[in-house]
């Protein structure tokens, strides 16, 4: 039997994830040489096990399986463990998963793949209970087949990897083409994403149901382009269940990773990162469309909570809160009646419950998660209030709820910075800052863009992730391009020209380290870093945009800037590579779609004149933020600092302050319209624009 009295391996790992495991029984490894050598040298199969620090069923097979020393014995005899944080390979995880898909139909997390010592999976599945259970085979027996299977059905085993990895290399080649980018191609993607359209609940899809924010995002820049007033009510109506549910989390702000029902009433509690940076964009957006408080209020409360629960001091994002306090999942936020009615008062109690959907029996195993059950309107009428008096009540209500809970023992954080989320965050506060004037969203997000260019880029590699201090993983293409593109964000809040010339030097890197000059996609692996079986191509948008069609959208962007033609060819490329399949699956290639959108949108230019200091230039910022114009390209010119703008942005020279304090220059499809000096008479034009 191997010794299983080993933490350190997993003791110093910089994954949370890892070092949960580290007084386990099993005697775990980390994925790298040592643990690949001791499979090859002692011809043992690997068990790969692939987690992350906040997922449930991982705690769970974790307390029933790997904690158990028996189980354990087993592991330890007949295989080399090794555990693997998908957070931070996510390259490893995307090759397994298909292997296990290819293989069972389904997939997960956990993922628990068995693999012959040169990495070539020959089984899988998710979760796998200590005894057989629900048509599961219970695991110390699967680990006695699978090793039995090993070393007496090599050829067998052989064979069934071979298929496996054909298919994934299949998959990895992504045989793609097409044409030009087509509006009627366009309209049919969001026509098919519209059947999916939930008319009770909104959203799309139907239970376990997930915000599913990226094809909700590229819906909504469709109605930027087509004006369909049914894609606006969609989106709206979507916005509004999803932030009245469960899911959104009605006293600390933020939302839940899906709901298991179609109600959007029950989450699955953990909270990620990447949920709420792109959840808090779509409700700026409609909040500017609309002019509605109700989603200025949810972004506000969303970013506040991303601020305050998962912001670290020295300047990243944290990953994500798990759903378990106390080894119950969601035990953190729910509330019995008593406790409830304890907490708000017997005064207040009757409006509490009744604005919070809160009852004796409960509405979850006898408890209640809290959503928003009535209007401020329909409460106000049936408690016969003021909207002020309502206000207060409500103030007074939250407060004490909040006191409440934050004594509560805490669910897990994950504390790693992760690049990609983070530049997603970073670009969700630069929104906030620029849609709600707060000054504090601008500095967090400028603060945490230099945090992540002072500690994670080094000697030209972007690093992954950081946690405690220490850097590790070489980032994936999709850690180069959102923050390359968060950078651009900030460039539209503060005006200084680095932040385009440090997009510009990721883009760079991009191409350097990623780059397939055959067919102009991005690897997803850099082509110094070593990748088992094979090395794909990340395509596919799932929680977050694919490396790919970020690239696509970066630069598409920087051509915008800087008119060079080599950036809009290499987005041009990335779409019509991958145009052929987008149309097959637009559930699958739904950021791809929004590249598109902006692409056919016609574009508008904004060019504003004048001290980014002064008063003048900062309301006529204010008017141009006003609007939701996603394909708008935003520069300022100071007059007395321009040199390094102008190298970056040449249009920028065309552009002078002949009188007054500042000036705005507009032009839209190829149509220039004279100076505007007053930010009334802005928005004014403006506002016809975006009616266009």
């Amino acid at each position: 039997m191997s010794q299983t009295t080993r933490p350190n391996r997993l003791a110093q790992a910089t994954s949370p994830y890892l070092r949960q495991h580290a007084n386990n029984p099993v005697d775990w490894h980390p994925w790298g040489e040592e643990a690949l050598e001791k499979a090859r040298r002692e011809d043992k199969p690997i068990f790969l096990s692939i987690g992350y620090s906040t997922c449930h069923w991982c705690h769970v097979m974790a307390h029933e399986c790997f904690e158990d020393p028996a189980i354990a014995a087993l592991m330890n005899e007949h295989f080399v463990n090794i555990k693997l944080d998908r957070e931070e390979r996510p390259d490893l995880d995307e090759t397994y998963m298909n292997a296990v898909t290819a293989l069972t139909g389904r997939g997960g997390w956990p993922l628990s793949v068995f693999l012959t010592p040169d990495l070539k999976p020959f089984y899988g599945g998710t979760y796998f209970p200590p005894e057989d259970r629900g048509g599961l085979p219970g695991f110390p027996r699967l680990v006695l087949a699978l090793s039995q299977a090993y070393r007496q059905n090599q050829e067998q085993i052989a064979e069934l990897s071979r298929k496996i990895i054909d298919h994934l290399r299949l998959v990895g080649e992504m045989p793609g083409g097409g044409g030009e980018p087509d509006r009627k191609a366009l309209d049919r993607a969001a026509q098919r994403l519209l059947l999916e359209f939930d008319l009770e609940h909104g959203g799309l899809g139907k239970a376990p149901k997930f915000p599913r924010s990226l094809e909700l995002s590229f819906l909504l820049h469709y109605y930027r382009l087509s004006r369909e007033p049914k894609v606006l009510e969609m989106l709206t109506f979507s916005l509004e269940k999803m932030a009245r549910g469960g899911i959104y989390d009605q006293v600390g702000g933020g939302f839940a990773r899906y709901a298991v029902d179609e109600a959007w009433l029950v989450p699955h509690f953990e909270k990620m990162l990447y949920d709420n940076a792109l959840l808090a964009p779509l409700y700026l957006a409609v909040y500017q469309l609309t002019g509605q408080p109700f989603f200025r209020r949810i972004a506000q409360e969303t970013l506040d909570f991303a601020l305050r629960d998962m912001h670290d001091l020295q300047g990243g994002f944290y990953a994500a809160w798990d759903a378990d306090s106390e080894g119950v999942e969601g035990k953190y936020y729910v509330w019995s009646y008593a406790e409830f009615a304890e907490t708000v008062g017997e005064e207040n109690l009757a409006l509490a419950a009744a604005a919070l959907g809160v009852t004796p029996e409960g509405n979850f195993e006898g408890n209640n998660i809290l959503t928003w059950a009535h209007t401020r309107e329909e409460l106000v009428a049936r408690f016969s209030l003021t909207p002020e008096e309502l206000q207060e009540k409500l103030a007074k209500i939250f407060q004490a709820l909040r006191q409440v809970r934050a004594r509560r023992v805490k669910p897990h954080r994950d504390e790693k910075v992760i690049v990609s989320w983070n530049g997603l965050m970073i670009s969700a506060l630069t929104q906030g800052f620029q849609v709600l004037g707060n000054d504090n969203y601008y500095a967090i997000a400028s603060g945490t863009a230099r945090f992540i260019l002072e500690e994670m880029l080094r000697e030209d590699i972007l690093y992954r992730i950081w946690s405690d201090g220490q850097v590790a993983v070489p980032g994936f293409s999709e850690d180069y391009a959102a923050l390359a593109d968060a950078l651009l964000d900030l460039y539209e809040a503060d005006f200084d020209p680095h932040w385009i010339a440090m997009a510009r030097r990721l883009m760079d890197l991009m191409d350097e380290h990623f780059l397939d000059p055959e067919d102009g996609l991005y690897f997803y692996v850099a082509k110094s870093q070593e990748t088992p079986l094979v090395r794909s191509k990340s395509v596919f948008d799932h929680t977050i945009p694919s490396g790919n069609s970020l690239a696509a959208r970066l630069s598409l962007r920087l051509y915008r800037l800087t008119e060079e033609a080599c950036y809009l060819e290499r987005a041009l490329t990335i779409i019509k590579r991958l145009q052929n399949q987008a149309q097959e699956n637009p559930w699958g290639f739904s950021h791809i779609w929004l590249v598109q959108t902006l692409y056919l949108t016609p574009p508008l230019d904004l060019t504003l004149v004048g001290d980014p200091g002064g008063g003048a230039l900062k309301a006529l910022v204010a008017a141009a933020n006003r609007y939701f114009l996603p394909e708008r390209r935003l520069v300022v010119k100071n007059p007395a600092d321009c040199a390094a703008l102008e190298k970056l942005v040449p249009a920028a020279r065309h552009y002078t302050l002949e009188e007054g304090e500042a000036v705005a220059y507009v032009c839209q499809a190829m149509t220039c319209f004279p100076g505007i000096s007053d930010p009334q008479e802005l928005a004014v034009k403006l506002e016809e624009v975006s009616s266009k």
